[in-house]
Formats: structure tokens, C-alpha cells, sequence
């Protein structure tokens, strides 16, 4: 299956010398992250608050344990491992052609497999600050720490350094992917249904030779892409020669 669409791909890829990736939670369901959006995703599964209640910046002030309840057991996967996608992404940087990762994950699999230039738009549970005297935390200190995280030096609340509903992007992050995407000849998207702006909205900064999107649904939005392929983006990566 799918033999015409990745030896397409193999050619644009073939043929270009400055690739971008933008990619989404499809990228992680491979590695058994779940995603928020499809029939299976969190957002449809059954909870005492909504997940983009519990994901909002007024829910975390507010409702400190419970927000860190959902989030340890959802969204802190730390035993997942990069997957074909990721390991791919990373040979294509090794090799000089891909330029960058720009994605809206949070999960930190990208540099995992390798990969250096990576654009977290979304931020990452990697890094946790205290609220009160920005100390760092690494992940497993959040997730192993009973009810609500704790500065060990000023008792303070640490915060995931995650972008939450009505908070803002962060500003070096999106001139970095801006950037990547209007100075490429080949952008990727994959894993993603473009429907999180203003996220979705930076491929339109994209003005290269080839565009091309690997889903297994359809994206919210139209693109005009050169090859669009309707399938995991990790069985297709895997097929790709650097």
C-alpha cells in the first residue's frame, strides 16, 4: 500500500536541501501518547471537568491538584519512546536536509530521537519552573511528587512550562518556525489536523517548491499540497532512505 505516494515523496525529498517538518499528536500516537481530537482522544472521553477546562490557565490557578491529577496521568507519558517518525526526522537533520521541527507536541520526542532544531510551539513537559523563584524541574520530579509539585528551595508551585488555554504562544518560538517555514523548499506536515491556530496557521508562511501531507484523517483546513498520503505517518517515514 501507499508504494506510489512514498516513492513521490522520496523523490521531493530527494530533491530538496532545506525541509521543514510540521507536525502534531499523530506524530506521538505511534509511540501510545494518546491525542486530544480523534474518536478515542481525550476530548471524548468521560471526566468530572472537560479536558479544555482542566487545560486552561484559570483551571491550573484555580484548581491546582486537580489539574495536576489529569495532567500526570494524561499527558505525562515519560516511559513512551520515539517512533519511526521521530527517528526519521532525526536522519533527514543529521543528513543536512531537514532544516527543522516545528510542532505542536509537548512531549519532547523529537530531541529524544535526536533532533536538534526543534520548535516546541506548545512548550513541553520536559521543563517545569517554580512560579515564585523560576527554579527548573525535570519531568520525573513533577510526576512522581505528591498531589501539587513543590519548590524544594521556596516551597512555590512549580508550573509545566506548557502553553495552556488563554495563555500565549511564545514569541522566539514563532519567529524561529516562521521562519524555517518561509525560508523552505519542502515542507512536511504530518500527524496533524490543523484545526489549533494560531499553530495552523503558520504553513501559510510556506512558499516553497513541494508540499506535502501525511494523515490519517483529513486536515481541517484545505492545503494545496503536491501529495497528501492517508496514512500513520510512522509507517511511512520508516519507508523513507536518507
Amino acid at each position: 500500500m501507499y508504494e506510489k505516494e512514498i516513492e513521490q515523496l522520496q523523490k521531493m525529498i530527494d530533491e530538496s536541501q532545506n525541509i521543514v517538518f510540521f507536525g502534531g499528536a499523530g506524530v506521538s500516537t505511534e509511540s501510545g501518547i494518546p491525542d486530544f481530537r480523534s474518536a478515542d482522544g481525550i476530548y471524548h472521553q468521560s471526566y468530572k471537568y472537560s479536558p479544555e477546562q482542566v487545560v486552561s490557565h484559570s483551571f491550573f490557578i484555580q484548581h491546582t491538584e486537580a489539574f495536576y491529577e489529569f495532567y500526570k496521568e494524561k499527558m505525562m507519558m515519560l516511559d513512551a519512546k520515539p517512533n519511526a517518525a521521530h527517528r526519521k526526522l532525526a536522519e533527514l537533520e543529521m543528513a543536512g536536509k531537514l532544516k527543522a521541527v516545528v510542532t505542536q507536541n509537548i512531549d519532547g520526542l523529537h530531541q529524544a530521537a535526536g533532533s536538534k532544531t526543534v520548535y516546541e510551539l506548545h512548550g513541553s513537559i520536559m521543563r517545569n519552573y517554580c512560579m515564585d523563584c523560576h527554579e527548573f524541574y525535570d519531568a520525573e520530579y513533577v510526576k512522581s511528587s505528591d498531589g501539587i509539585p513543590r519548590c524544594k528551595k521556596c516551597g512555590g508551585i512549580i508550573k509545566p512550562d506548557v502553553v495552556l488555554y488563554e495563555e500565549g504562544l511564545d514569541s522566539a518560538t514563532i519567529q524561529g518556525a516562521v521562519n524555517a517555514i518561509g525560508q523552505a523548499d519542502m515542507l512536511i506536515i504530518g500527524g496533524t489536523s490543523l484545526v489549533v491556530y494560531p499553530a495552523a496557521g503558520f504553513i501559510d508562511y510556506f512558499n516553497g517548491k513541494y508540499l506535502a501531507v501525511i494523515n490519517k484523517s483529513e486536515t481541517g483546513r484545505a492545503v494545496r499540497s503536491n501529495l497528501t498520503i492517508s496514512a500513520p505517518i510512522g509507517e511511512v517515514m520508516e519507508k523513507i532512505f536518507v
